[in-house]
């Protein structure tokens, strides 16, 4: 399991540095907002999310599905059917559970105050795919941790996802610019940043589209995609019109009583 976990900070510290610089060279629009102002209160949600995990569970998600396998509880470990069969689809399920945890967080008003933390950032860049509320992070914890043990999910299986969830929401909220070309081949499979960036409008049927982080064909398939921005993407206005652009949102202290206040006036 150490090495399991050693793998998968290294990838995504890895991946972070990657799409930064990426970012850096081929930006898909101007920032609004510097850098310095963003960034440390985005990122040092890394840390916070990371203390409140380790704080309120006592296991993580790759060491469950190994105490399940041994256990033999769970769909997956009563089937025994072949890795080959059994990772890729483990994989797929919990893709599709992660689109309609994002679907709820935006339907359930109590959910939606927790998760508009996420989209009252006026920027978009690749620190905005970790700009999650701690208690939104527990929720989905406790989620996925009954899903693994509901499932009975191979470790692999759970090792791959979370690699791919966490390098996928760093890739769609990468402030990068594809050729258009690229972007119409890859998001027939994957969450493009300009997929998932129609997300972050400031438009109210647009904010309530394209929930997916990963594969794209469940907002296809569940009638939530929403091909283009109707502004177009040099014009798109990023975060939440009835939210002010206030410095508080983009400091850590506010970020964490967001949740808890209303938009001033």
């Amino acid at each position: 399991m150490q090495t399991l976990e050693f793998w998968r900070l290294g990838i995504f510290v890895g991946l972070l540095a990657l799409f930064m610089l990426l970012e850096i060279a081929w930006p898909r629009h101007k920032r609004s907002i510097p850098r310095s102002q963003r960034w440390p209160a985005n990122l040092g949600l890394i840390l916070v999310n990371g203390l409140c995990l380790k704080l309120l569970f006592p296991i993580t998600t790759l060491a469950l599905a190994s105490w399940a396998q041994h256990q033999q509880w769970g769909l997956f470990n009563q089937l025994n059917l072949s890795a080959a069969i059994a990772i890729p689809l483990c994989v797929i399920l919990l893709d599709l559970a992660i689109y309609w945890q994002h679907r709820l967080f935006h339907s359930l008003p109590w959910l939606w105050r927790i998760h508009r933390m996420h989209h009252v950032d006026p920027d978009y860049d690749v620190s905005l795919g970790l700009r999650f509320h701690p208690i939104e992070i527990a929720l989905s914890m406790l989620i996925k941790l009954g899903l693994i043990t509901l499932l009975g999910v191979p470790v692999l299986a759970v090792f791959l996802f979370e690699v791919m969830l966490n390098g996928m929401a760093m890739f769609n909220h990468c402030n990068l610019k594809l050729p258009l070309k690229l972007d119409a081949f890859l998001r027939k499979l994957l969450v493009t940043p300009d997929m998932h960036r129609v997300h972050h409008s400031q438009r109210y049927h647009e904010h309530n589209a394209n929930y997916g982080f990963n594969l794209a064909v469940w907002d296809r398939l569940f009638h939530s995609y929403v091909a283009q921005p109707q502004d177009g993407h040099t014009q798109l206005k990023f975060g939440l019109s009835h939210w002010p652009n206030a410095k508080d949102n983009r400091q850590l202290k506010g970020l964490l009583s967001l949740p808890f206040r209303s938009p001033s006036k």
